[in-house]
């Protein structure tokens, strides 16, 4: 047992071990990846999307200003739990992988229920953090960036508070940041590549600038909404497992496999 340990310790983080178990996640558990995607990610968001629509059509004097802008703030901060909802089932979801076992959708959902306060809270103060970073010179905002990348993560799967997770995160990230920042550098532009792409395909859908200004004041039809929930399904679940296979790289990296999957290579 030992001898396996110290493999694990002694290997460098592999970036196509990461995008590797990401994608075996999603392939081995399609159904419950891609409905926690769905249900809790591209479905509200675009709900929201089409009621922030019709509220931008409709005259602010019929609803009032302060109604209208309770109304959006009630809608931005669904999104963001919904967004949060969706990140604690894919931990749940990914992590199972890593066990080699499968994680239900009741399970996973479960488990993303129970965190989405805590996910809230992290998300805040991250976000606040890497700001303030980036407002300074870029460079400090990109280094919390990748401290700061498996918090959520490790806040769902080890039971941590908001701090000790960003602590744990530290923690783990250090050693090798820059395939860190790799791994981050790539998912993020692949993000927007699909991004681009989903972009040209609307276009195309609405004949040019002219057919998208006209949908945005008269309403998008449905095959807008379809192709937005698509696309936001996409890159709901693929964002949230790659995140996740980051922490289980990093937590096997410096602490060896779960003593569960030793048990499994001696069985």
């Amino acid at each position: 047992m030992a001898t396996v340990a110290v493999e694990y310790e002694d290997r460098d983080v592999s970036i196509g071990r990461v995008f590797n178990r990401a994608f075996a996640t999603i392939g081995s558990n399609p159904g419950t990846i891609v409905s926690i995607a769905f249900l809790f990610g591209a479905l509200p968001a675009t709900l929201i999307g089409y009621g922030s629509q019709y509220l931008q059509r409709t005259q602010i004097t019929f609803l009032g200003l302060w109604t209208t802008l309770a109304i959006t703030l009630v809608s931005l901060v669904l999104s963001v739990a919904c967004s949060m909802l969706t990140q604690g089932a894919l931990v749940r979801a990914t992590i199972a992988h890593s066990e080699g076992r499968k994680a239900g959708f009741a399970e996973s959902a479960q488990a993303g229920l129970a965190v989405v306060v805590p996910l809230l809270l992290l998300s805040i103060g991250s976000g606040l953090g890497i700001t303030v970073g980036i407002i300074f010179l870029i460079v400090p905002g990109i280094i919390l960036y990748v401290m700061w990348s498996v918090a959520a993560p490790a806040l769902v799967e080890e039971n941590l508070g908001i701090f000790q997770a960003f602590a744990r995160s530290n923690e783990l990230t250090s050693g090798d940041r820059w395939k860190i920042f790799g791994v981050e550098l790539i998912a993020i532009v692949a993000y927007w590549l699909f991004s681009a792409a989903v972009g040209v395909l609307a276009f195309a859908l609405f004949g040019g600038l002219r057919g998208l200004a006209a949908a945005a004041g008269t309403g998008f039809p449905l095959s807008y909404y379809i192709l937005t929930a698509v696309a936001n399904t996409a890159t709901s679940a693929v964002w949230g497992v790659i995140q996740t296979s980051l922490y289980v790289e990093l937590r096997n990296w410096h602490e060896g496999p779960p003593t569960h999957a030793l048990a499994e290579v001696f069985g």
